[in-house]
């Protein structure tokens, strides 16, 4: 009988864009002549509780759960970006009614939590399983992925789990399938996953339910399974997913140009712990499946999936600009400090970068092994902004080398550079707990199980969570050149939706 499988994206995680993950697989998978079926369970999962909520009766829920399919139309429509109060009341209300569809678990648009079960803990993910009716989303389940594998006929189901928001979820689902469908061949893959199968002491606690693991790019292993040799690479494959239906006012199209990262020198970053290599494409081949996916999709938006689009790949995003919009993670160098060549890219359609600054103090980057220095990030604050180029800084409290002045040192830098910076993410440190940084501390549990990817450690300086997180509330988002800055940032779809602001040809007027 010859293949068929069914790939499966599961909640939760923010629904405003086509999972790259399966529609990757799906082009490799097509492209090689084996018959496959994309579900965005994630999604359609969230269309169900919208419609099964039943509210509370307080005043607030009562309104959110009235306006449900409207809301849902809103955050489809360009126009609702153009107010930043208006959308952020939008996007809450929508919330408000996901998250009284639960009693047993608490779920928003981006994260999923169970009160009495962690993610964290491979026992708790196989009781999961087990219990699987107790799960919120069994009545989906049983009515939607049971009648798609009986109309479908698939002899294998392929799960991508990329983020711990999907685990528990996940493994209920995988629980439902191995009770309907015992002879179904499971595979799981994805981001988590592989995190997880790159510890030194990774041992599979998962063998009796699922039938294979894989680790890392997933085209290659899924061919084998399948009896196919994996032969060349193919673009990736939307079709059968509903584009038009994503919470976002246009198409985005996410695409990888590249895996791993061009530097992997930071001392904190977890594919660095993983060893992960960095792998990239040809601009020409890059441009060729976007050419041919824009022309198919008609997209409003790239968003490049990369750990940090390449100085290559944006000179040649300059000289054949793709079409749409376009936005992703980029690494401050010498490039992006000219302001020629920030205009340049500018009119090759880039909206927002994502800038990972980490801290404002010089001798904690050096540490950390970043490669940048603040002169340079400044430079380039300095030329994005003149070009008008939005960005969402990233910046990571309480690493080993920080101390509470560091801390104040980025508080200054970014106040100095608030002009240029359109988003912020504030992040407390998190040591990987594989990491070669973690023996140079003394570490202790962080979140208890056997799946954690980090270790909790006593920092050298003294400067604990606690007190980062005092100083975060208290004194960083307190401050006058922040604070409006922190209010701006997209509840729940974070850098998701960031571009939608930084697009001003699509409002006539913002309020």
């Amino acid at each position: 009988m010859q293949a068929k499988i069914l790939l499966i994206h599961p909640p939760v995680a923010k629904p405003g864009e086509a999972p790259a993950g399966i529609s990757q697989l799906a082009g490799a998978l097509r492209g090689h002549g084996i018959d496959c079926l994309l579900l965005d369970a994630n999604l359609e999962a969230l269309q169900f509780l919208l419609d099964s909520s039943t509210p509370n009766d307080d005043t607030w829920s009562v309104r959110a759960a009235k306006n449900r399919y409207r809301n849902l139309t809103a955050l489809k429509t360009p126009k609702t970006y153009c107010n930043v109060d208006r959308y952020q009341k939008t996007v809450r209300d929508v919330n408000r009614v996901i998250e009284q569809s639960s009693d047993s678990a608490l779920i928003n648009l981006s994260n999923y939590q169970e009160k009495s079960l962690s993610p964290l803990r491979s026992a708790d993910l196989l009781q999961a399983a087990t219990c699987y009716t107790a799960s919120p989303y069994y009545s989906y389940y049983k009515q939607r992925v049971a009648a798609l594998i009986a109309e479908y006929r698939c002899t294998h189901i392929g799960i991508s789990l990329t983020y711990l928001s999907q685990a528990l979820c996940s493994f209920a689902l995988i629980g439902f399938l191995k009770h309907i469908h015992p002879q179904l061949t499971i595979i799981v893959g994805g981001g988590l996953i592989t995190s997880w199968m790159s510890s030194p002491d990774w041992s599979n606690p998962f063998s009796e339910i699922i039938d294979h693991l894989v680790a890392g790019p997933g085209e290659g292993p899924l061919l084998n399974l399948l009896g196919k040799e994996y032969r060349q690479r193919y673009a990736p494959d939307f079709s059968n997913l509903p584009m038009q239906e994503y919470l976002s006012p246009c198409t985005i199209l996410p695409y990888a140009a590249s895996t791993g990262c061009y530097w992997n020198k930071c001392s904190f970053c977890p594919e660095k712990a993983e060893g992960s290599s960095y792998s990239t494409l040809q601009p020409e081949l890059i441009q060729a499946e976007l050419d041919q996916l824009c022309l198919n999709w008609q997209p409003g938006l790239i968003h490049f999936l990369d750990n940090a689009v390449s100085p290559t790949l944006m000179r040649h995003l300059i000289d054949r600009p793709p079409g749409p919009h376009w936005y992703g993670f980029a690494r401050m160098d010498k490039q992006l400090a000219d302001s020629n060549f920030c205009n340049a890219l500018r009119r090759s359609g880039c909206v927002l970068l994502k800038l990972g600054l980490e801290s404002g103090n010089q001798q904690v980057l050096d540490n950390m092994k970043k490669g940048i220095t603040l002169g340079l990030a400044s430079r380039v604050f300095r030329a994005l902004h003149q070009a008008g180029i939005c960005t969402y800084v990233y910046l990571l409290f309480g690493a080993p080398q920080e101390s509470p002045s560091h801390a104040v040192d980025t508080l200054n830098f970014c106040a100095d550079h608030a002009e240029a910076i359109t988003f912020l993410n504030l992040a407390i440190f998190n040591l990987p707990r594989y990491s070669p940084e973690s023996s140079q501390c003394v570490t202790r549990d962080f979140y208890q199980g056997d799946l954690s990817l980090y270790s909790d450690f006593i920092h050298p300086l003294g400067w604990n969570r606690k007190a980062i997180r005092k100083f975060l509330d208290k004194d960083f988002k307190r401050h006058p050149a922040m604070t409006s800055i922190i209010q701006r940032d997209p509840p729940f779809f974070s850098s998701n939706h960031a571009p939608f602001f930084c697009m001003d040809e699509e409002c006539e007027t913002r309020k």
